[in-house]
């Protein structure tokens, strides 16, 4: 077995049309200032911008970037993930998406650090990479055949890791996963792009090399430190509890739930669908990702005796209260029949649920209704196989509306549809929602955390919010390119001394009206101590922020060029005009007020394009 020091910065370029491949380095400059994951993700395909540009998100220019990170490999804390990114489908401009199945650990440990697909296959192909490159292989006998099915006949050994694509990929639902074991890049249609490019299946053979720290005294300290963390922090124990279905009973107590298309935010029978009934009823146990320290994935036993894997919060939250459902089995079966077709849930539940409301307004007929369920399996198939009623809804709210209307209550920003926060309940997290670089986003910076979770600071005020959905979008950004799972990033930031033994008043005070003071406070330094201790490179907590700040403003940069701006950067009406609900705080969210603190903040003209300046300050541009 080979060991790779650090990162081995060996990526491939492999044209699936003609069938050649190539290998490339990345050099440790651009390690250093992209530090891998997603920012060197964005990086590669900036690179190749002039063709990109202009390319058909399903056609043949458009390319699919696979990046490993530097954790994968090393068993540092929820280090399972790895990141896709492409011209979105659904929304146009770019998505990247996060995964933590096996591919990513058996891509990494065959030695490459990723790889760049290009081109249209004449026929259905499985790539197959290992440690020698790239292999083609007809893929005739797999088309047609759901995520499961592809995954049985691709007879995988302990070495390989897959990514796969269901129906909807190859059918090109513009909200199509990719999948990898019990896990999906959800977000942005990636797995069309995939389907559009004919490939079918990708399969790593790995544990041909091993990755060993180059600091290996830093990393075992820092990784016992990040341990102790995790293992303390309330955030994570409640995960660990009742999966990221937790969410829910924070939903119901702070009123961000989303009820009937996001009419409401707040439902007398929220608990019917709560993390915590759902770990009675199904007796809920552990499963979850390679390395994970938090352990939010969760399984139970059905009354059927099987063993399901239960679902995330945003699934619960759009196929439960967003539609007017509260039986938890059906909520289940429907998630592991998307997993099986290969699709988003939040855009397919965002999707339905439009439907939902627009017949109730007398807009568009519809087999759907909200309080009735039985035609929802029958129009998931119908999605994924772009038929009937299924092949309008497969195109997404954005699209949906601009047909036939009811753009107020189609809850996308940039096409991209809203998890179940409702902003209303955190304004903070509708200004994060209104300028995320993919579209209407809840993990570019997860404001909902600080705001209405945590307590931090007040959901109802715009007072810093501007300046934390940028601190949290740099550090997140990071962390995504590092790569971590987000989660992990709380237990980061919350557990240090000097904020863990802060009174919250105080700590609340000084990040309202003193939030630079308190992000110089705060001590995210774990981050920046692995990735260091991986790959050798001098990386401190302000130059790993730094990386982070770049990434964004890059990616944004990018989608500016193929034709965002600040018409863009605002939510639904539903959200900045409709403040009655059931919760006792009226409430709407002042959007344009905080855009505009937060492009001072970013560097951004009044068009949110970035400046000049501030390209040349982080390098993306030269003098």
């Amino acid at each position: 077995m080979i060991t790779i020091r650090g990162l081995s910065n060996q990526y491939l370029e492999i044209d699936v049309g003609q069938r050649t491949w190539n290998v490339f380095t990345i050099d440790r400059q651009t390690c250093m200032e992209y530090l891998g994951g997603k920012g060197v993700g964005l990086k590669l395909l900036y690179d190749r911008f002039s063709k990109l540009e202009h390319a058909e998100p399903l056609g043949k220019d458009n390319m699919l970037c696979f990046s490993m990170g530097a954790f994968l490999g090393t068993g540092a804390t929820c280090s399972a993930c790895f990141e896709a990114t492409a011209k979105s489908p659904l929304t146009g401009i770019l998505a990247g998406s996060s995964c933590k199945g096996p591919f990513g650990e058996a891509c990494k440990t065959a030695g490459w650090d990723g790889f760049l697909i290009t081109g249209v296959s004449p026929v259905p192909v499985i790539l197959r990479i290992d440690e020698e490159g790239v292999s083609f292989q007809e893929a005739k006998e797999l088309w047609g055949l759901d995520t499961e099915e592809t995954r049985r006949k691709l007879d995988l050994t302990p070495r390989d890791g897959e990514a796969v694509i269901g129906p909807a990929g190859e059918n090109l639902v513009r909200y199509a996963n990719i999948r990898s074991g019990k896990q999906n890049f959800g977000r942005g249609g990636l797995g069309a792009v995939m389907g559009s490019k004919r490939i079918k299946a990708i399969v790593a053979r790995g544990k041909s090399h091993s990755i060993s720290p180059v600091l290996p005294e830093l990393f075992e300290r820092t990784h016992r430190r990040s341990l102790a963390f995790t293992k303390r922090n309330s955030f994570s124990k409640a995960y660990r509890a009742y999966g990221t279905n937790a969410d829910t009973a924070y939903a119901k107590s702070a009123g961000f739930a989303a009820v009937y298309n996001f009419q409401d935010r707040l439902h007398p029978d929220l608990d019917a669908i709560t993390g915590e009934a759902m770990e009675q009823r199904y007796r809920s146990f552990h499963s979850g990702c390679r390395y994970c320290t938090i352990l939010c994935g969760h399984a139970g036993i059905f009354p059927d005796g099987r063993k399901r894997q239960l679902p995330e919060y945003e699934t619960v939250g759009m196929f439960g209260s967003n539609i007017g459902n509260f039986n938890t089995d059906a909520i289940v079966s429907w998630n592991e029949q998307m997993d099986r077709y290969g699709m988003d849930a939040v855009s397919a539940g965002g999707s339905i649920a439009w439907a939902m409301e627009a017949k109730q307004r007398g807009i568009r007929d519809s087999v759907l209704e909200f309080g009735k369920f039985d035609a929802v399996s029958a129009v998931l198939k119908d999605i994924a196989y772009m038929r009937d009623e299924g092949a309008e809804l497969a195109k997404g709210t954005r699209w949906l509306s601009t047909v036939y209307g009811g753009t107020s209550f189609a809850c996308h920003v940039k096409g991209l549809e809203m998890a179940a926060y409702d902003p209303r309940a955190a304004w903070g997290h509708g200004l994060a929602y209104a300028v995320a670089n993919r579209g209407g986003c809840h993990l570019s910076s997860y404001m909902i955390g600080p705001e209405a979770i945590f307590g931090f600071l007040d959901p109802y005020s715009t007072r810093s919010k501007a300046n934390w959905t940028v601190f949290f979008e740099n550090l997140f950004a990071a962390a995504d390119s590092l790569q971590t799972c987000l989660f992990s990033v709380f237990p980061v930031i919350l557990e240090p001394a000097a904020v863990r033994l802060t009174p919250k008043k105080v700590l609340s005070l000084m990040m309202t009206r003193a939030p630079n003071l308190a992000q110089k406070v705060m001590d995210w330094s774990i981050l920046s101590d692995y990735y260091r201790s991986i790959t050798g490179y001098p990386v401190s907590q302000k130059v790993l922020l730094e990386a982070g700040e770049r990434m964004l403003v890059l990616e944004r940069y990018m989608n500016t060029r193929m034709g965002i701006d600040s018409n863009m950067d605002t939510l639904p009406k539903r959200f900045t005009e409709e403040g009655e609900t059931m919760h006792k705080r009226k409430s709407v969210v002042p959007i344009q007020e905080m855009v505009k603190q937060y492009y001072q903040l970013r560097g951004y003209d009044q068009q949110g394009i970035p400046a000049e300046e501030t390209l040349r300050r982080l390098g993306i541009v030269g003098e």
